[in-house]
């Protein structure tokens, strides 16, 4: 007789819980390109709301499925403060700005999508090559993390205009919450609470920064700032 047919070991078939997890991970890394690709001031900060809202349910699928109910906390403080407060506090400053258009990137979009996916597509493989495990998320989860990361550093670099870099400083410590959550979805509460505290004084920083910018320019492009070169 010839051989059967093949069976799957019951370890090598994704769970629902890893199958869960990874889309939500790739759905930030999708929200970071989009992010990239946005015209609009304000389509950028909704983007940024709705990865953030990602990062609040990832967190508590995996304080339902790893029995931990700190992350529950985490997910309601991340809520609250990542997508409604944050997005709130910039869309009221571009509203007094009266401006709508992100500033011109220094290179074109096209240049600047294929930059990322580049850069993207390096992270996560460099990741995934370390062979880190980790009890909490799948190791996927990690590479993705790493991309979105480096994904929000080619926003805050191509991008000539404040609100631009904001939003990819304020994704990229996204990419450092999908990561904590990877490696260290354990730690005391109070340790990931105070991240998003330190998320809290950037968002005033660059609320400041964006008022006296406006003030001075009437633009928030940050072009004229080249001018300051002695």
């Amino acid at each position: 007789m010839g051989p059967g047919p093949l069976v799957l070991a019951a370890g090598d078939a994704p769970t629902t819980f890893e199958g869960a997890t990874n889309t939500v991970a790739v759905l930030l890394l999708l929200t970071e390109f989009a992010m990239l690709r946005a015209a609009l001031s304000r389509s950028q900060v909704r983007l940024y709301a709705v990865q953030s809202l990602l990062v609040s349910l990832l967190a508590a699928i995996v304080a339902a499925d790893r029995d931990l109910p700190e992350l529950y906390a985490l997910a309601a403080v991340s809520l609250a403060l990542k997508v409604i407060a944050v997005p709130w506090v910039i869309t009221r400053l571009l509203r007094d700005a009266g401006a709508e258009i992100a500033g011109s990137g220094a290179i074109g979009v096209a240049s600047a999508t294929l930059l990322a996916l580049a850069l993207a597509g390096f992270g996560f493989f460099v990741l995934g090559s370390l062979d880190i495990s980790s009890p909490f998320l799948p190791q996927a989860a990690l590479g993705l993390s790493m991309s979105i990361v480096l994904v929000a550093f080619v926003l805050m670099i191509v991008r000539r205009d404040v609100v631009s870099q904001a939003v990819g400083f304020f994704s990229l410590e996204n990419g450092v919450s999908l990561a904590s959550l990877v490696v260290a979805a354990g730690m005391p509460l109070i340790i990931e609470v105070a991240f998003l505290f330190d998320l809290l004084v950037a968002v005033v920083v660059f609320g400041v920064l964006m008022r006296v910018h406006h003030h001075r320019t009437a633009s928030l492009s940050t072009v004229p700032l080249t001018k300051l070169r002695g």
